[in-house]
């Protein structure tokens, strides 16, 4: 072999030396960095317990000091007032009705509503915050679902990732390079390359989905190619299809329209409901089991109607209410008296009233005098009607003008005015108690 062709061998093998060398320390180095990543990934949960434990050990001297019970969750009702930022951020008041807390000590109360006084001021946690399951007198920082991992929840409800990860466009603590690189692939020098579809974000550390044009107004890119309405909003809501994507409130806002998710603009001369969300009319009266559809218009629920006289709106029993009071929409209360059959209030004759009589009020016969479908019935108390619709009166009554009464009250009418109630009976009967008249005449006529 020559000098030159070993000389060019010699190079050959100490260049691939060098090279495997070089590798090696470049693996090296990148576990290097992956163990100082995971040792200080190690400290700042290590750090994180050690405050979580330190606030638990403060709430349990506190509820050892304390004399009340162990405090249970509350659930504030829905269609309630929205709550008004209090002293701190993260403390809000709420008006709730009195009786929902007067009896849970849990709850702290601040004071009364200065508009209704059935209503008390209660303390909550505003939005972005939750109660300390420790202590709940407390509010600490509230992500939801996010920030479960790779990051916490911070002041107003915003999650901080820890080194190494990054935010995501799901507001997710994702890992960058080089611990990861979702949608893509990452190099060791913390670059990373996306796959087709995806781009770098603005800190060109993760992929994100790729639009070909621009997403509009309350848009977001989720996928490669495709722009979706961002959470809160949606498409179709209005009646023109080209206002893209809207925001949704629930309920609906009714005499408004929606700004934001579940936020109401109400239209002038209207103001929100007290579920906060949706609008209603400013009456000038009160509108109970109805909503106002202007200043001077009440509009009733199902089941109800509006009263003039009141001005109030009542329960709506139909016309199938008579001789009864309607307590509850379709459900009708009968006077004493009367009785409930299938749909109608009737009255209740004790004893009945006969064949040819009707009951037409409690313990009162009526005689049909007009016969047909449609009868008129004269009264009959006291009496029994017969066949040709005449009221005959019990034994020991006696018939004066259209009633049954008995010997001594027709004796006090007829000491009263003889005349009118001798010529009522004679007319009847011929005979009054045993004493007769000589009838000539309905305008001569005297004692014997």
């Amino acid at each position: 072999m020559s000098p030159l062709l070993r000389s060019l061998c010699l190079h050959s093998v100490l260049l691939v030396l060098f090279l495997c060398v070089l590798q090696a320390l470049e693996l090296q180095l990148h576990e290097q960095q992956l163990q100082q990543q995971k040792d200080e990934q190690l400290r700042l949960r290590a750090e994180q317990r050690q405050r979580e434990l330190l606030r638990e050990h403060e709430a349990l001297q506190r509820r050892l000091s304390s004399s009340t019970t162990t405090r249970k969750p509350y659930i504030i009702p829905n269609g309630l007032s929205l709550p008004r930022r209090g002293e701190h951020p993260d403390k809000c008041y709420r008006e709730v009705p009195a009786v929902f807390f007067q009896y849970d000590k849990e709850v702290k109360i601040v004071g009364n509503s200065s508009l209704n006084r059935y209503m008390n001021v209660i303390e909550v946690c505003c939005k972005g915050w939750r109660r300390y399951e420790y202590d709940w007198s407390q509010c600490v920082p509230d992500c939801g679902e996010r920030c479960q991992e790779n990051g916490f929840c911070v002041a107003g409800g915003k999650c901080v990732c820890f080194t190494d990860f990054v935010l995501n466009y799901r507001n997710n603590c994702v890992p960058t390079c080089p611990l990861g690189c979702p949608h893509g692939r990452c190099y060791l020098n913390g670059t990373c390359l996306c796959d087709k579809g995806y781009e770098l974000d603005g800190s060109r550390k993760f992929c994100q989905p790729q639009c070909n044009a621009t997403c509009g107004h309350n848009e977001v890119c989720l996928e490669p190619g495709k722009c979706s309405c961002a959470e809160g909003y949606a498409r179709g809501l209005r009646e023109s299809a080209a206002l893209g994507c809207q925001p949704i409130c629930i309920p609906d806002c009714g005499y408004g329209h929606c700004v934001r998710p579940n936020e109401c603009e109400c239209f002038p001369g209207f103001q929100k409901r007290q579920n906060g969300i949706s609008c209603e009319g400013e009456c000038y009266k009160t509108c109970e089991n109805g909503f106002c559809a202007n200043v001077t218009t009440c509009v009733c629920q199902n089941g109800y109607r509006y009263d003039q006289n009141t001005t109030t709106c009542l329960p709506d029993c139909g016309d199938n209410c008579d001789n009864g009071v309607c307590i509850s929409p379709g459900n009708c209360r009968c006077f004493k008296g009367y009785v409930r059959n299938r749909e109608r209030c009737e009255a209740v004759c004790v004893g009945g009233c006969g064949f040819y009589g009707k009951c037409i009020a409690p313990n009162v016969c009526g005689c049909a005098i007009v016969p047909g479908p449609e009868r008129t019935y004269q009264r009959c108390e006291y009496g029994l009607c017969n066949a040709m619709g005449r009221c005959r009166c019990q034994v020991g009554m006696t018939r004066f003008i259209d009633r049954c009464m008995s010997p001594d009250t027709v004796t006090t009418y007829a000491s009263m005015n003889p005349v009118k109630v001798n010529a009522s009976l004679i007319q009847e009967f011929n005979l009054l108690l045993g004493r007769h008249f000589n009838l000539t005449t309905l305008s001569d006529m005297w004692w014997l």
